[in-house]
Order: C-alpha cells, then sequence, then structure tokens
C-alpha cells in the first residue's frame, strides 16, 4: 500500500541524495542542503559525488531547494548529514544538531523525523529531540515522533544500491515505526527489519563498521608480521580462504566516513558509561598506523635499491579515502604523503578522480596531471582506481626514471606474473 506521507531529503550528499531520488520516482520530494553550489550543480544534472547520472536527476520530481521553509512541504523529514569526529577523535554532533535546528524551526504537528547520520546509541533521543523540541515548541511523541533508519550506502558501488539493500527501521513508538516501515517499504525492494527500539537500529549501524574495522586490523596486523617473515600476505589469505568459513578480507588504508569514524563514537559511549573498550580501541590505533607503515617501507626500499631518500621522487597515485570514487574524507592516504615529506622525499600526487580544488583545500597538495608528472625513483599505487589498473604495468614504468625503481602496490592488484624485469615489486 502506498503511503501518504510528502518526504523532504536533509543533507544532499553520498547518502541523502540517492534516498531522495529513489522517493522521487515516486512522488514529489523536497531536496534540502545547505550549499547553495550543491544545489545549483544539481539542478543543471552534475552529481559531483557521482553517485547520481544526470538522467537519474532528470527522471524523478525532485524539488532541490537551499531554503528552510520549503521544509513545510513535508511531513515526514529523513535526515542524514555527516557525523565527522574532530582533532581529538571525539564525536562531532555538530551537523546533526544543526539540521535538527532546521527541521525543528519548521516542524509542524503529525510531522515525523527520521535521522540516517551515523550516531552513538542513544544520540537521537538525548541529544537531537530536545533540539527539535527546542526549536519547534513542540513535544516528541505528543505533537511528533521521530525514528531511526540507518545508512547503508556504499560509494562506489554499482551493486548494491539503496533500494536493493535491507533497511533498518525503528520508531519513538510502535505507531511511528509502522509508519517508518511502510514509507520506506515502499521503494526498498529488498525490505525493511523492525528493530525494536531506536537506540538498537543505532547500535546495529555502528557495530557493522566497528566489525570491519577490526577484522581489517588484524589482516593489517598479519601484514605486519608476513613481511618481516618475507611471505606475500595475498598468497597467504588465498591458501586460508580454501576454508569454508574464513572471513574474505584483505589489507589497506582504512578511510572514508564510515569505518574510520564510527568505533569512536562507540568507544566515545562506552567511555560515558565507564568502560574503556580495548579491541575496539586497539584496531582504531593499528589501521590508522598503516600509512606510515607503508611509507617507512618506501623510505626501506629506497635505501636498500642504492637510492638517496633525500633526492628521491616518489610519485603517489590516488588520494581519495577508496578506489573510483572522489570522496576525500578521512583519507589515510594523507599518512603516507606527510611522513615521506617529513624525510625529504619529493612527492608529487595524481588523481584523476578528485576534485582539485578541494585537495588544495583541504590538504595543500597542488594535484598533478598525468602529463605534468616527472619521473620518479618509486611509484606508490595508493588507490587502484580502475583508471590506473587498465593504464597497466606500461604505463606505471613509464613514469619511472629510465624505467627502472619500486612500485609499491597497496593493495595487492597488479599481476604479479607480467612485472618488468627492472622493477622491483612490494605490497602490503
Amino acid at each position: 500500500m502506498k503511503h501518504q506521507r510528502k518526504i523532504s531529503v536533509i543533507g544532499l550528499g553520498y547518502v541523502g541524495l540517492p534516498v531522495a531520488v529513489a522517493f522521487a520516482k515516486q512522488d514529489r520530494v523536497i531536496g534540502f542542503d545547505i550549499e547553495a553550489q550543491r544545489i545549483a550543480e544539481l539542478n543543471e544534472g552534475y552529481d559531483r559525488t557521482q553517485e547520481m547520472a544526470p538522467e537519474d536527476l532528470q527522471s524523478c520530481t525532485l524539488h532541490l531547494t537551499d531554503n528552510p521553509t520549503d521544509l513545510r512541504q513535508a511531513d515526514f523529514h529523513i535526515i542524514a548529514v555527516p557525523t565527522p569526529v574532530d582533532e581529538q577523535k571525539q564525536p562531532n554532533l555538530l551537523p546533526v544538531l544543526k539540521a535538527s535546528k532546521t527541521v525543528g524551526s519548521q516542524l509542524k504537528g503529525g510531522d515525523i523525523v527520521v535521522y540516517e547520520s551515523t550516531v552513538y546509541p542513544g544520540a537521537t533521543e538525548e541529544a537531537c529531540v530536545p533540539v527539535l523540541e527546542r526549536q519547534s515548541g513542540l513535544r516528541c511523541g505528543l505533537d511528533f515522533t521521530v525514528g531511526y533508519s540507518p545508512e547503508r550506502i556504499n560509494p562506489g558501488d554499482k551493486t548494491h544500491h539503496f533500494t536493493n539493500i535491507i533497511k533498518v527501521v525503528s520508531g519513538y513508538d510502535a505507531q511511528t515505526l509502522e509508519i517508518i516501515a511502510q514509507v520506506y517499504e515502499s521503494v526498498v525492494t529488498a525490505g525493511v527489519h523492525r528493530a525494536p527500539s531506536i537506540k538498537i537500529a543505532e547500535a546495529s549501524k555502528v557495530i557493522e563498521n566497528v566489525q570491519r574495522d577490526i577484522n581489517i586490523a588484524f589482516i593489517n596486523e598479519l601484514a605486519m608480521i608476513f613481511n618481516r617473515m618475507g611471505i606475500d600476505t595475498a598468497d597467504v589469505l588465498a591458501a586460508a580462504g580454501t576454508k569454508w568459513n574464513f572471513l574474505p578480507f584483505t589489507p589497506g588504508l582504512v578511510g572514508g566516513h564510515c569505518i574510520g569514524i564510527d568505533p569512536y563514537y562507540l568507544s566515545h559511549k562506552a567511555e560515558q558509561l565507564g568502560y574503556t573498550p580495548q579491541i575496539i580501541s586497539a584496531a582504531r590505533h593499528l589501521n590508522d598506523s598503516m600509512g606510515e607503515f607503508i611509507a617507512i617501507h618506501v623510505l626501506e626500499q629506497l635505501s636498500r635499491q642504492g637510492y638517496l631518500v633525500a633526492e628521491s621522487t616518489v610519485t603517489l597515485l590516488g588520494l581519495s579515502f577508496k578506489e573510483n570514487v572522489s570522496d576525500l574524507r578521512n583519507t589515510r592516504v594523507i599518512d603516507i604523503v606527510q611522513t615521506l615529506q617529513k624525510q625529504g622525499v619529493k612527492v608529487q600526487v595524481h588523481d584523476p578522480v578528485v576534485d582539485v580544488q578541494e585537495v588544495m583545500r583541504d590538504h595543500a597538495i597542488v594535484l598533478q596531471s598525468k602529463q605534468s608528472l616527472q619521473k620518479a625513483q618509486c611509484i606508490v599505487l595508493a588507490v587502484p582506481h580502475q583508471a590506473f589498473i587498465e593504464a597497466g604495468w606500461t604505463w606505471l614504468q613509464s613514469l619511472l626514471d629510465q624505467g627502472t625503481g619500486i612500485v609499491i602496490d597497496v593493495k595487492g592488484v597488479l599481476p604479479r606474473q607480467s612485472v618488468p624485469e627492472k622493477i622491483t615489486l612490494w605490497r602490503l
């Protein structure tokens, strides 16, 4: 049965935009974002995140706006804004609280506000609801209600989409839960899972990414051990993976706005309750150290091959937090750059996917085009964008001085059987 709610989506990034477009294919949706340039770009059919094609934006009834008063046209508000951490790795709820303030100022009796932003268990009711009440002058549970439905968007994933991933939903009370479930069921073909409470839904989202963080940390630690043993981690994992219940994790840099961030939210809440997490904290520390570990091996390889470190040039390919996406948030590739630069290495960075101005603004790095790259002694394939893989060994060798040098294949994606004779390959 089709729901009767009028939907708004607040925050049109990697999460919010696909949600807004999916609902707007059914009925008119208010898509709100505080960034006027983002609204202008989307109105022209351009999505800088590359999650939505122009035809997706043009084939739906999505009213794009940066005017908060437009939200009064809706009675079902989905908040999908980022929830980062600050420099001390503490949860920064400011974006979601500001979004709550914006929605609260337009809230009406009978409205429902659903949060998709990742938070610690309890944040929706303890931190967000008071803001909604204060701004609106209304009472939650009496005049309006809330729910929580954690996002599961995977940037760059062309297989798993908003509509074909099971959606966890929760509500302030049983009646709200059923309305929220009905709304999401109208577009999510995979169905919904009704969580018993908002806090349980919040916790489920956090542990999805904490689990991945811990498992990747384990494999990263194995990579460190196997490196000392002189054996290849990928070969070990391939052998172990023949057992039916071996989990297929691989080593690498852990950045982005989910796996590298969410564990801090759970740790924060645990510490508030008097418990200091052990495994969660250790995994975070280890994964955050991987950029430096890789950089140290670049320096070791340069010395081993007879290059003077202070006179060497390293070409770093890829700067975004994962392959084939432009998102720079919490990229750990920057740790490689900074560690090498501290040792006097000249580092030149090339990434055809990310925004040049954003890189300069956020990291003070001047990106190099393919044509402007100088010959280097070492190539670090940090982020295996498809364009790099397709270019292959021939292109990589052309980037090295006289076709001789070192290639660091962080994620082990390059074919080993065809490594050119003059290249020394090291991989995590």
